[in-house]
């Protein structure tokens, strides 16, 4: 189940070892993602993750929200 979380708990994560994944088109990525990021568009997550993603480091899964 997702869970949010702080800004500076994502910092922590990402400093141990946490893979942090933008979910934006790649168009979007370009503009608006977080530095040391991969893009991993929603539509493609399921087929590429395991591809991309080191199954045994947690994952942060972030996309841009305009609320």
């Amino acid at each position: 189940m997702p869970t949010a979380i702080t800004r500076t708990r994502v910092q922590q994560l990402v400093a141990d070892g946490a893979q942090l994944v933008d979910v934006l088109t790649a168009a979007e990525y370009e503009v608006l993602h977080l530095p040391g990021a991969v893009n991993l568009p929603l539509r493609e997550l399921g087929a590429r993750a395991h591809r991309v993603l080191v199954a045994s480091r947690p994952v942060i899964v972030y996309c841009h929200d305009s609320l």
